[in-house]
């Protein structure tokens, strides 16, 4: 069965995959917002390794499997040819699988080339969750993501021409008060460009990571809401479902654009019309922070 390098992280939507950890932390892991990896050393794990791994499942919970997760935070980032070795063992071991998951940072989806990430989605990688975390180039700098807007959707835009579905992440808050509605603005422009099938919010938030947001003059809870409220009021992908159901959120939204577009901007308006009888609570800095790790 499986061993890992504490901790691991998985989206929301895998929660009833059986993860592989095919690499150890993060390959880029010099974003200034991102706790998630800051402990580990990235490394590549060795196919026979990982493949032992697999080979090690047993029998009678093999039919049950039908989702894999990829592990760590830029699995996209291992060599094509293992990778592929890696895919085969998974559909050959569980007969069930349907689908094969994994984080993608631009950065990963720059070694490989249109034909192999072709390849790699027939061999059941069907979906890459990519952090985004803005489309503004001036709060793409401050928070270190190595990338412009451009460059990513760049990106993005070759996986989805693969084949390749897009759960694509941006986080409320980034940018801070001094560029909150250009951050919305900017990131709504380029989810509207890139039409992924899936786009979620976040809310910045406290983990190791307190160097970035101490150096931010952060967005009140009535600031990140008009924040929200600006980017789902602009948003108009072909075809997108919206979550914003992350630990970090303090207001859950669901739906579909367009369909649902009315109701996802009255759930907003609503909420800040709830949180205005509250004495303070509009004016207050959320303050979650991650304990664990």
């Amino acid at each position: 069965m499986p061993t890992y390098v504490e901790p691991v992280f998985r989206p929301p939507s895998e929660a009833r995959s059986l993860i592989f950890q095919i690499t150890v932390g993060c390959s880029q892991n010099s974003c200034a917002f991102c706790g998630m990896y800051k402990m580990k050393k990235f490394r590549i794990r060795p196919v026979a390794e990982v493949c032992a791994e697999i080979d090690e499942v047993p029998e009678r919970y093999r039919l049950h499997v039908d989702r894999v997760f990829l592990a760590d935070g830029d699995a996209l980032v291992y060599p094509f040819d293992g990778l592929v070795t890696i895919l085969d063992r998974l559909a050959a071991t569980f007969p069930g699988l349907a689908r094969v998951g994994s984080y993608a940072s631009p950065a990963s989806l720059r070694t490989k080339s249109p034909s192999e990430l072709a390849v790699l989605r027939e061999k059941k990688l069907r979906i890459l969750y990519f952090g985004l975390e803005s489309g503004d180039d001036a709060t793409l700098a401050l928070a270190a993501k190595g990338f412009t807007a451009d460059e990513m959707a760049c990106e993005a835009e070759k996986a989805r021409a693969a084949g390749l579905k897009l759960s694509v992440t941006a986080i409320l808050g980034l940018a801070g008060r001094a560029r909150s509605l250009a951050h919305a603005r900017a990131t709504v422009a380029w989810v509207n460009r890139v039409n992924p099938e899936y786009f979620s919010l976040l809310t910045l938030f406290h983990r190791h990571n307190e160097s970035f947001v101490q150096g931010l003059e952060q967005c009140s809870r009535g600031e990140l809401l008009a924040e929200a409220r600006e980017l789902v009021t602009h948003l108009n992908p072909t075809r997108t479902i919206l979550r914003s159901n992350h630990v970090s959120n303090f207001l859950n939204l669901a739906g579909s654009y367009p369909k649902d577009r009315e109701n996802i901007i009255a759930a907003v308006d609503a909420a800040i019309a709830r949180a205005a009888g509250i004495p303070g609570y509009l004016d207050a800095v959320p303050e979650y922070a991650e304990e664990y790790y």
